[in-house]
Formats: structure tokens, C-alpha cells, sequence
């Protein structure tokens, strides 16, 4: 077995652990949402619940996933490292078979070794089940909302007076076998249909009929998934754990939409996350740190008063900075994405500051496959058929083939169409951001990194 050492977390004072214990993590994974929801100013989507967590806690406005693909963001999660250091390089189910490292200290097993009851409902989608350890499974049926609320209550029942992490997985928004899910009715939920005509279709994507419908289908299964944050949240205040429970909502990655999902762009790694701390005295506010997903772990072994991971970790406890809107030193995220599927190979590093996004594609010789849900989709089979050569305001060119090193500046050019990379005027920061993802590619022992061969 080998042991890495990275970032070291921080360790919980002894005090604080001990004032800690009781205390419980519920953690809500939406499956590829964007920011689509009333508290992050949609006019269109109806998410009552969402805003009401949102009233209650913190909205992050600038949270971002380090992979826009399943299980390599949710391994990030979980362990806090990111996904080419813990080894879950994609997904881990069917043939693409990818497993974090058995060396890997993530969370279930942190929390059960520490004496705190641990349990999963849904969708958990990494593996090996040696790396992630639950006392409470309950896993699959992640768009039956209400029996996962009801599972819930069971395992908050059981954990009665001890310390827990309980991991929610839900299926929606995700793309089904056919459509988004809607196509049959669940107990308890309210059918809520939107209409093509009224969705706000996004600048990267085009305005066509297929993608009306298909985001009038994707709302539907926000709006199902939201009423089930609802039951969820209706379950942890009735076993009277409200008061010692951190919450946190956010979404494994982007939407599932062509150049969104499994993409490098903001449009695929930019997540909502929404966290309610008991202890907050502000509340309803917004909070535009950069954060990402390496930083969840460390907030859950914060909360819980657990001792971090000898290896360490990759990011930083979000709880210092839940009640502000614009702390200092939170200016500069990290990414990194290898495999989508087993024949999804793209890998990409890249460094995003308030300011810009730097993105060093490996091999830009290869063409950025589709993920198997998007390419059947209607949306791009419509663009496909037509031969459309923009996506919105993207050339479809370049959503599909990128250059090795792409700059961008997202204050003018949110949508990254405009690659400064070879301009002289960008030369300086192009260096910069260069130097500072090598450096990062180094310290994480990056297994694509080979520092003799030019840019690495």
C-alpha cells in the first residue's frame, strides 16, 4: 500500500471535538443541476424548498466541482482529494470499473473509526465499498423522493444521541434512459409540468425546439427534486436533530446539457451549494468565496470534531467564512478531469481565480467525447442532424476540439469563447496560471505529470 502526504487539514482542537460530539452531517448530492433555482435568481423553476435552506444558511454563489462527471466529483467529496490523486478516475459502475485508492481515507470511514454512525441513501456511485464503509445502506431509488425521507427518519432513529454523516445521494436532475424521470408518477410528489415556451434557455446553448423541451423535462425533475429536499428536511426536524445538524445541498456537477456536462467550462463546474449551520447568526445571505469541492470533507470533519486523515487533504473547512459574503483569501479554485465513461478520455488541469480560467488540455489532438446520456439526447442529435456550427454563442468546433493551453477572461467572456492564450497582452498571466497548475499538478503527485516533457 502507498501512503501520499498532501495539504494536511487542519486538526479539530481536542475541545472542539469534544464539544462536537451529538452532532450530525446531512449531506443533499443533487445529480447534475446547475444553478437553476429561485434563490439563485432562476424566475423561471419553483423551488420553495431550496429557498427556504437558502433563507436559513448561507448560498455560496461561487462554488465549484473540480470534475464535471459523477463519480470522480463525488469521490472529490468524499475524500477531499482530488480525483487524480484518490484514483477514482471515472466512473465506477458497469465496465468503466474505476475504484479510489484502498489507501484513501474518506469520509464514512473517518466518521466510523471516530465513533460517528454513518449511512448512505441513493446514489452513491464510487467504489471500492473497503474505501467508503456505511453502518446504514439504503442505496438506489434516487428519484423516489418521499422513501428517501422515509429511510432517512429510519437512520436519524437509529443514530439517536451519537454524532452521524448520513449521505444523500438523489438521481435527479440527471438524464434518465428516457427524457428526465417524468414519465411516471411518485408517491407523494406533485407533478409540476413547465412549458417549453417559458424556459430561459442558456447563452452556450442553442435556442432550437429540442432544447426547449428538454429543459422543460430537466425542470420538472429540479422542481420533483426540490420537494424532496422538502421531505428531507421534514424528517430531520421531526427526529429533533434539526438543532445539531449541519446541512449541505449541492450538485455533483453542471447540467446535463452539451457543453455543460463533463466539460471544462463554468457552465459544467460551477454548482450550487447551500449550507445551514445551526450555529449561524446571519442567515439568507450570499457568500462569494471561491470554494470547491475538496473543501467539503474538512467541513465535515469540522463540524463533527473529527481528526482529519494522516494523508491530508486538498482543500479547507468552509465553516470559518459561513457568515461572510466576501472573505479574504478565497480567490483561487483548482480542477481536474481525466475520464467521463471508460471511453470518455479528455483529461484536463486548470486553475480558475475570480478573474479568469486557465485550462491545460494533455492531449488537445483528441476530440472531447460526448458523455453516452448527452450524445443520445435530442439536443445534440439536433445539432448533429443540422449541422449547426454554433451551440448559442459557442462554435460547436470549438465545444468539441480545444487547444492546449486555453485563457480566459470571465469578466468579459463568461462563457469562455475567446481564447487569450496566445496573446501577448496575456503573456504575463498566461505564465502565472501556467506555473501555478504545474506547481499544483506537483504537490498532488498527479500520475499524467511528467515534468521533463514541456508543459506537462
Amino acid at each position: 500500500m502507498h501512503r501520499r502526504h498532501f495539504l494536511a487539514g487542519a486538526a479539530a482542537p481536542l475541545a472542539a471535538r469534544a464539544a462536537a460530539r451529538g452532532r450530525g452531517v446531512l449531506m443533499l448530492i443533487a445529480d447534475d443541476q446547475s444553478l437553476i433555482a429561485g434563490c439563485y435568481g432562476h424566475r423561471v423553476i419553483r423551488t420553495p424548498n431550496l429557498d427556504r435552506l437558502a433563507g436559513q444558511g448561507v448560498r455560496f454563489t461561487q462554488a465549484f466541482c473540480t470534475t464535471a462527471s459523477c463519480s470522480a466529483s463525488r469521490s472529490v467529496l468524499l475524500t477531499g482529494l482530488h480525483n487524480h490523486a484518490n484514483g477514482q478516475f471515472g466512473h465506477a459502475h458497469a465496465p468503466h470499473n474505476f475504484h479510489t485508492h484502498a489507501w484513501v481515507q474518506s469520509i464514512p470511514r473517518v466518521a466510523r473509526e471516530q465513533g460517528a454512525r454513518t449511512g448512505v441513501i441513493g446514489k452513491l456511485h464510487v467504489n471500492p465499498p473497503e474505501v467508503y464503509p456505511w453502518d446504514f445502506r439504503a442505496e438506489g431509488g434516487g428519484r423516489e423522493v418521499f422513501a428517501m425521507a422515509e429511510q432517512a427518519a429510519r437512520f436519524l432513529r437509529e443514530a439517536a444521541g451519537r454524532p452521524f454523516y448520513l449521505h444523500v445521494g438523489y438521481t435527479d436532475p440527471h438524464r434518465a434512459g428516457r427524457g428526465f424521470g417524468n414519465d411516471r408518477a411518485y408517491p407523494h410528489v406533485q407533478a409540476r409540468k413547465y412549458s417549453p415556451a417559458d424556459v430561459e434557455v442558456p447563452a452556450f446553448l442553442p435556442d432550437t425546439a429540442e432544447v426547449r423541451a428538454e429543459l422543460a423535462d430537466y425542470y420538472q425533475a429540479i422542481d420533483r427534486l426540490d420537494q424532496g429536499v422538502g421531505f428531507m428536511l421534514e424528517a430531520l426536524e421531526k427526529s429533533g436533530r434539526a438543532q445539531d445538524t449541519l446541512v449541505i445541498y449541492v450538485s455533483d456537477n453542471g447540467m446535463p446539457f452539451p457543453g455543460a456536462k463533463a466539460s471544462c467550462y463554468d457552465t459544467g463546474l460551477r454548482v450550487p451549494l447551500i449550507v445551514s449551520s445551526p450555529d449561524m447568526t446571519r442567515r439568507g445571505h450570499a457568500c462569494d468565496a471561491l470554494v470547491h469541492f475538496p473543501d467539503l470533507a474538512p467541513t465535515v470533519y469540522d463540524w463533527l470534531g473529527l481528526k482529519p486523515p494522516a494523508h491530508g487533504v486538498h482543500g479547507r473547512s468552509l465553516l470559518p467564512v459561513l457568515e461572510e459574503g466576501s472573505p479574504a483569501g478565497w480567490d483561487e479554485i483548482f480542477f481536474s478531469h481525466t475520464f467521463h465513461e471508460v471511453n470518455n478520455y479528455y483529461p484536463f488541469r486548470g486553475l480558475r481565480t475570480r478573474t479568469h480560467r486557465y485550462v491545460r488540455v494533455l492531449f488537445p489532438e483528441l476530440q472531447m467525447p460526448m458523455p453516452s446520456d448527452l450524445f443520445a439526447s435530442a439536443a445534440w442529435q439536433g445539432i448533429r442532424a443540422r449541422g449547426d456550427s454554433r451551440m448559442g454563442v459557442r462554435r460547436t468546433a470549438n465545444v468539441l476540439h480545444h487547444q492546449q493551453e486555453e485563457l480566459y477572461d470571465i469578466r468579459q467572456d463568461p462563457y469562455e469563447t475567446n481564447n487569450l492564450a496566445a496573446d501577448p497582452a496575456h503573456a504575463a498571466r498566461l505564465l502565472e496560471m501556467r506555473e501555478k497548475v504545474r506547481d499544483f499538478r506537483r504537490r498532488t503527485k498527479d500520475p499524467w505529470f511528467i515534468e521533463e516533457q514541456g508543459l506537462g
